[in-house]
């Protein structure tokens, strides 16, 4: 039986799936990053074999998204966001075409096609105000936890949007609000009801496609869902048992099977992971322009519009320069 593991290292929080051959779920995990990005991977891979009741040696292939992707040692391959989300969404509902993804620092909308090829997206990574990380600060104001939130905002019968779309101005808000005596529930929904605002304007950009699709943490808030089912029209596929916050780890898990698979079939070895390929690999200087090979500091371009050239210099012969004649021309000079 193959066990493959997906791990989705996010700004906020540390996601890791192992699946079966069967594509069946064998166990998760889940902590917060932290600032130190390979501990975290290590932590919760860790805590998924302890879950699963695996050893090290049981995991065949392990394959890594996210934006700390790259810091994971032990990965066999690693995976854009859009293509983990993008996979795992149409496999789990075969009908999506259009995907949110709501994490602690960014929020993204996918269009995908029916074999989860990424047609479109667009991200918003510049303000923390449409992101999770907002929601948790706010909550923190209003002395609830993370787990609190849906439930307490629910509870709510007339939301209070918030207005500013700069998290800084929206914390202020949020503080007005309060002083003014607006019960906390309904500037909790007011925060949701604002950030679902911003997050169905970012699909729209993709071109809405029915088939909608939420993923990331905010699919464990119920009042989350509802204020963006409600700002779209429309019903979100929310996957089942958590796995919508697994999203990433999940498709990161299922390419790596269908990898697997392939090289199996094909009678060809597992690759080595990262950490294998580092100690086995030499160090070379590599060239990657010819201004490298010429030594010089960037130049702008001629009177007549021509970029400077940089060639190779024969041996023995130093670099020339943009302004310096042409060897014919230097000879006859002499």
């Amino acid at each position: 039986m193959l066990n493959v593991v997906g791990l989705d290292i996010g700004s906020t929080y540390t996601k890791a799936i192992a699946i079966n051959s069967d594509r069946k779920v064998v166990g998760t995990a889940v902590r917060r990053t932290g600032f130190k990005l390979a501990q975290a991977s290590e932590a919760v891979f860790e805590d998924l074999l302890k879950n699963c009741n695996l050893e090290r040696s049981d995991v065949t292939y392990v394959g890594a998204t996210g934006y700390g992707r790259y810091t994971v040692p032990f990965r066999h391959a690693q995976i854009t966001e859009l293509t983990a989300h993008a996979q795992a969404a149409v496999h789990l509902f075969p009908d999506t075409r259009t995907i949110l993804d709501i994490g602690g620092q960014d929020i993204k909308a996918i269009k995908v096609d029916g074999e989860g090829r990424v047609k479109a997206f667009r991200l918003n990574d510049k303000c923390a105000a449409g992101t999770g990380a907002f929601l948790e600060k706010t909550a923190r104001y209003l002395g609830l936890t993370t787990d609190d939130i849906g439930p307490y905002a629910m509870r709510s019968t007339s939301p209070k949007a918030i207005s500013s779309v700069c998290a800084v101005f929206a914390e202020s808000e949020v503080i007005n609000h309060l002083s003014n005596g607006i019960p906390a529930e309904d500037i909790m929904m007011g925060a949701m009801v604002s950030l679902g605002g911003r997050a169905v304007q970012l699909m729209r950009r993709v071109g809405l496609e029915p088939g909608y699709m939420l993923t990331g943490g905010m699919t464990r808030n119920v009042a989350m869902v509802t204020a963006l089912e409600k700002a779209l029209g429309a019903e979100f596929h929310v996957a089942p048992n958590g796995l919508g916050q697994l999203n990433g780890a999940y498709g990161a898990a299922y390419l790596g099977l269908r990898r697997v698979e392939k090289l199996l079939a094909e009678g060809k070895p597992i690759p080595p992971t990262a950490a294998q390929q580092g100690e086995s690999e030499k160090k070379t200087v590599r060239r990657w322009s010819a201004m490298a090979l010429s030594r010089k500091r960037a130049e702008s371009a001629s009177e007549g519009g021509e970029c400077p050239v940089a060639s190779k210099p024969s041996v023995g012969q130093p670099p020339a320069r943009a302004n310096d004649p042409a060897p014919a021309q230097a000879a006859s000079a002499a």
